[in-house]
């Protein structure tokens, strides 16, 4: 009998079903999109109903596409977005799905920031607080939305919630935990005191039980098995904060390796061997029992195409079967790059560094075509990415060449523009799903295939294509990165000003 692995990635906007034989083939993938609310500005959330019955969908397109019996599938593994806030009422049942999009506590950020709450936070956790960080959204919640606070029964993550509807355990893994700073990263357990700084002490009692990424937390059940076709006493294991996912996914699992993901979010990351480096970066989670990802992101990345496409290009290579994405880039590609082009900022859903900021282009003229615009976002986005990779070297976190992953890496044009911004080599993996192949890699562990997640990323992980840097362009960019810091740091004050006006529209419509 065969052996496979099925791996589960919830993100924002796609969840996706992959099932892989132990060399790493995909054999069969289904996957759903969802739909987002904004009940007011800055407000984005998911119905958790319609989040299950995606999932269950696309599990059993998943099995049946793949042609094999369910109960050839030795394991499975669920990576999922990190931060927002997804909660079970009570009574277990679905209360609140809060996306990592969500914008609303910029305020209560910005509060805390002024009595020093981040100093405290990060001394525990090595993380302040952010507008849709898991333990911020629980505090907005508690001050702004009491009724709703107190219905809580269970604070969870996006792929914790798929897990609990899988198996029935109410159980969350050490990388998503860390990831959300809601756990003391030098022993990786919950802490009192951290949660005091997050004015969140009663709220102890609503997390869930910690499981390590690869340990088996519980089987499929037989209500879950008769709705997803899958067999019932499969094992699940914890699962993974999906960045980590998908760097072992892409092959990133010695200390010193090196991850970006363009994705909804821009990702920037480093492996080493202890929790600290000798400056603070945006977020540090476990990568292992003994080692750490240091973490540098922010929602600024493949979103904005996404953005630009849904508005702009939908029905843009319909006719001649390529798709609204691949004809963006074609665009792109067409432009001779110059110093006068535009520049975009990446901000869509707020920055990293600041929860006020916009998008926006910058420099514009008559002469520029769509192609100019799209190419702005491209390089925009890679600019994001340098940006958090300057903060991480500035810590002490360096490295020498990235593998690339996300729906960025799919592009043949994107790549070579990280490499020029960048500054290094970069590769990108043969599976375009590297979430769903980290979870995988992760179930295939648990279950006792692989020693552990690197003897797993070799057997399973396979490099597809090398991108070099260009020295003419490196320098190109290196000029038009300044102009981009210059332009944000002009913007700021006004972003602000937009972000008061959202405030009032937000208050007269309530």
């Amino acid at each position: 009998m065969a052996d496979y692995l099925l791996g589960l990635d919830a993100g924002n906007t796609v969840i996706k079903a992959v099932i892989f034989d132990l060399e790493g083939n995909e054999i069969a993938a289904a996957a759903q999109e969802g739909h987002s609310r904004v009940p007011r500005p800055g407000h984005v959330e998911r119905g958790l109903e319609e989040l299950w019955t995606h999932a269950r969908a696309v599990i059993r397109q998943c099995v049946e596409r793949a042609g094999i019996r369910a109960d050839e599938i030795v394991a499975i593994g669920c990576a999922g977005h990190g931060n927002g806030l997804y909660a079970l009422d009570q009574g277990g049942e679905p209360l609140l799905g809060i996306q990592s999009l969500d914008t609303r506590a910029a305020g209560l950020v910005d509060e805390w920031k002024a009595q020093g709450v981040g100093d405290r936070t990060y001394a525990i956790g090595r993380q302040r607080p952010w507008p849709s960080q898991t333990p911020t959204l629980l505090a907005w919640l508690k001050r702004y939305q009491p009724e709703t606070f107190a219905s809580i029964g269970t604070v969870f993550l996006c792929k914790d919630f798929i897990v609990n509807r899988l198996t029935g355990k109410r159980v969350s893994d050490v990388s998503d935990m860390t990831g959300c700073g809601l756990l003391n990263v030098v022993n990786r357990r919950y802490d009192r005191d951290l949660m005091a700084a997050f004015d969140l002490g009663e709220a102890t009692g609503l997390l869930p039980d910690l499981a390590e990424s690869a340990d088996v937390v519980g089987t499929v059940t037989p209500e879950a098995a008769a709705q997803t076709g899958l067999a019932a006493g499969t094992p699940v294991v914890g699962g993974l904060f999906d960045v980590i996912a998908s760097a072992i996914g892409s092959g990133v699992t010695r200390t010193g390796a090196a991850s970006i993901i363009a994705g909804t979010w821009s990702i920037n990351q480093v492996i080493i061997d202890g929790p600290d480096l000798s400056g603070p970066v945006f977020m540090s989670s476990t990568f292992d029992r003994g080692r750490y990802m240091a973490i540098e992101s922010s929602a600024t990345s493949a979103a904005n195409l996404e953005w630009l496409v849904r508005e702009f290009f939908a029905d843009h290579g319909i006719e001649d079967g390529r798709s609204p994405y691949d004809v963006c880039c074609a665009f792109a590609a067409e432009i001779e790059p110059a110093a006068n082009d535009p520049i975009y900022h990446p901000f869509l859903y707020g920055a990293q560094q600041d929860g006020n900021a916009r998008a926006g282009f910058y420099g514009v003229a008559g002469w520029h075509t769509k192609g100019h615009l799209v190419r702005a976002v491209l390089e925009g986005v890679a600019f994001g990415h340098r940006q958090h990779i300057a903060t991480m070297r500035t810590a002490g976190a360096t490295f020498d060449e990235a593998v690339l992953s996300g729906g960025g890496s799919r592009s043949l044009i994107w790549p070579q523009i990280f490499a020029d911004v960048l500054g290094v080599p970069v590769s990108v993996a043969r599976s375009r799903e590297t979430g769903a192949l980290g979870a995988a890699i992760a179930a295939g562990t648990g279950a006792g295939i692989f020693a552990d997640f690197s003897e797993g990323a070799a057997a399973m992980v396979k490099t597809e294509r090398h991108y070099r840097p260009n020295a003419a362009m490196a320098r190109h960019y290196t000029r038009r990165y300044e102009l981009y810091r210059d332009i944000a740091d002009a913007m700021a004050p006004i972003w602000r000003r937009l972000s008061n006006a959202d405030v009032e529209v937000s208050e007269a419509a309530a």
